[in-house]
């Protein structure tokens, strides 16, 4: 199966989960992330602002604020195709919604690679090596791609979203750790948050 026969049958798989359960399952996906070591000992913690189908990382988001940690989310820049890590301190306010649903924060003060400790990364889907199935625009390959980002990697999933295999090529990024509802799994054995 190639990325978007995989892709559409994923999306296909998150649509098919009933509101009420996506909930549930997005508030134990959030206790599994902010139980991590790698969650734990980062002061500044990148996030994502989820789409509708996506596991909900908004209390994930005010756990880190409640424990004194920075938070950064992505700025995408259309035009450019790149995305930069900017600070918010809200989850009500700040942000442009674009036609796929995608919140963009309209200002934030960017944050250099160096100082982020942990990446939460969404998907469309993960495989048991770490691989990723992104939205197809490459935006996180790319960021990861930097080599001043030193961050421990987590994708963040429904553990619907897990498949045997996913095609990669080798502009493809790995997560070094995926978090879902029913746990979380190690590829490269845990890293703190910050360190190679």
């Amino acid at each position: 199966m190639d990325k978007a026969e995989l892709r559409h049958k994923l999306q296909n798989c998150l649509l098919a989960i009933p509101s009420e359960q996506r909930d549930e399952k997005s508030r134990k996906a959030c206790q599994n992330l902010v139980s991590t070591s790698q969650f734990q000992s980062a002061s500044t913690v990148m996030m994502y602002l989820s789409l509708l189908h996506e596991v909900d990382t908004s209390e994930a988001i005010l756990h880190a604020w409640q424990l004194g940690k920075t938070v950064v989310v992505p700025k995408i820049s259309w035009q450019q195709r790149h995305m930069i890590a900017v600070q918010i301190n809200s989850l009500e306010t700040g942000f442009s919604t674009g036609a796929s649903g995608l919140r963009n924060p309209i200002a934030g003060l960017p944050m250099p690679f160096e100082e982020i400790d942990l990446v939460v990364t969404p998907a469309v889907g993960f495989d048991r090596k770490g691989n990723r199935l992104g939205r197809g625009s490459s935006y996180y390959d790319r960021f990861f791609a930097n080599e001043e980002l030193k961050a421990a990697r987590c994708g963040f999933a429904f553990a619907e979203q897990i498949v045997e295999s996913i095609p990669v090529t080798e502009l493809d990024e790995p997560v070094d750790f995926l978090v879902t509802d029913e746990g979380v799994i190690y590829f490269k054995g845990p890293r703190k948050a910050g360190t190679q």
